[in-house]
């Protein structure tokens, strides 16, 4: 790879973050569903006097994706949960490695993730859903994503680091 392939701007980037932008649409949208079947139950438990079954087996479906998704696109975004306040007060000499070594944890983490998540679909895919009519294992695949995005984004921000150009959101 060339240097203008991996500059913050080059199609490198731009790829990886339309890959964040588009999870973070697809948990955004799952959001929305989410408050609307909640408005049907509650319709439906308390106007019919009937309520949907499928309500809560589809919320928890969305909730795995919209918690998987989102922490993708935090990698990228280096919004992800840290405690970085201490590491970013410290001196220059001292803060650089703390950051190879936050960006490598996530990178391990993300790896674990996605095989975890891999071999749970794997071994869920037979069950059905109750009341949904499809394959458990669609429980776990966003793990598996979540993971492997996480693993290229750190790849990416190592390769930052290593240029010399990683920055945190606000960092000037």
């Amino acid at each position: 790879m060339t240097t203008e392939t991996l500059t913050p701007h080059g199609p490198v980037y731009r790829v990886l973050a339309a890959i964040a932008q588009t999870c973070l649409v697809c948990a955004g949208v799952m959001l929305v569903t989410l408050i609307l079947i909640f408005g049907w139950l509650v319709w439906g438990r308390y106007v019919m006097n009937d309520t949907p079954t499928w309500v809560e087996q589809l919320s928890l479906l969305l909730v795995v994706w919209i918690t998987f998704l989102g922490a993708a696109a935090g990698v990228w975004n280096k919004s992800h949960l840290s405690i970085d306040f201490i590491r970013e007060m410290l001196p220059d000499p001292l803060r650089v490695p703390m950051r190879w070594l936050a960006v490598i944890g996530v990178l391990i983490f993300g790896g674990f993730l996605a095989w975890q998540g891999y071999v749970l679909a794997e071994k869920t895919w037979p069950r059905v859903i109750p009341m949904l009519g499809i394959n458990e294992g669609w429980r776990a695949v966003p793990m598996a994503i979540c993971g492997a995005l996480s693993v290229v984004f750190s790849l990416y921000h190592l390769g930052e680091l290593a240029r010399g150009e990683y920055q945190l959101v606000g960092e000037p």
